[in-house]
């Protein structure tokens, strides 16, 4: 079985995320001083960040948008992929000893080491490193995959507490995946799986998670809140997400899942 190195190697992964935003200069800055991004231009729909010129995260000022609902379908996070564990550290380092951020979860998920917070209107986000692939346990096509205590004392190892290091988002960092609030899993599968064209991965209760080229997931998918839940009606949050496909027959086109979030691909540039 061939495992990419890189879930941006696989046929389909993770382009931009594009989301609605009611302060506009709040949620710029989040992303740029916590997350570490930087202003790549403006997008088709609003303001851009990304690293090292490539884009990112698309921020569309929706000042009338009501506020997310938790549980509605949408967004659950964004996962900001680091290029590797010291640079995990770093960041943890600087946001959770030096400047004393809300950090709100820290898991150990067998493939990948995690931190979770949330933005300023309330949008999920995952920063995280994936440990090697050769390192994941695959079984009859399913990735072993749990949700533990995060072992910090081990990851901090990787860096000096006392020198700042941190200096924003390191080159190569990328979203390695999007985790979706969805209303049902059948009907989410019916999308992702057999339309957008993933592969079940692995399962927890009340969640699905999908990738191609044997990642362990571009997309997760709940219904841990949002379970029975109908689209999305001019809210914050998702407004949609690019997959990049380098598959052989690959159009741009757009659809659209069964909660309104627009799928989009694009060629990789």
């Amino acid at each position: 079985m061939e495992i990419v190195d890189h879930p941006r190697d696989a046929p389909l992964s993770i382009g931009r995320v594009a989301l609605a935003v009611r302060d506009l200069p709040a949620m710029s800055r989040f992303y740029q001083e916590i997350i570490g991004l930087e202003p790549t231009g403006d997008g088709t729909e609003g303001v851009t960040l990304g690293v090292d010129g490539v884009p990112l995260i698309e921020l569309v000022s929706r000042p009338d948008a009501k506020a997310d609902d938790p549980a509605e379908a949408g967004l659950f996070h964004t996962a900001f992929l680091m290029p590797d564990r010291e640079s995990l550290a770093e960041w943890a380092a600087e946001m959770a000893v030096r400047r004393g951020v809300a950090i709100e979860g820290a898991s150990d998920h067998l493939v990948s080491e995690a931190f979770y917070l949330s933005d300023p209107e309330g949008n999920g986000v995952e920063v995280y490193a994936d440990r090697p692939p050769a390192a994941w346990h695959w079984t009859n096509g399913q990735v072993e995959m749990a949700t533990r205590a995060l072992n910090l004392n081990s990851l901090f190892e990787e860096v000096d507490l006392s020198e700042p290091l941190w200096d924003g988002a390191p080159e190569g960092t990328a979203i390695g995946h999007i985790h979706l609030r969805v209303g049902d899993l059948a009907q989410s599968d019916r999308f992702y799986r057999e339309v957008v064209g993933f592969d079940l991965t692995t399962t927890y209760p009340g969640a699905h998670f999908l990738s191609t080229g044997h990642y362990h997931h571009h997309v997760g998918t709940n219904v841990w809140q949002s379970a029975g839940s109908g689209p999305r009606q001019d809210r914050t949050g998702l407004l949609w997400f690019e997959l990049l496909d380098r598959r052989p027959d690959a159009t741009p086109r757009e659809l659209v899942d069964p909660w309104g979030t627009r799928v989009r691909f694009v060629r990789p540039s």
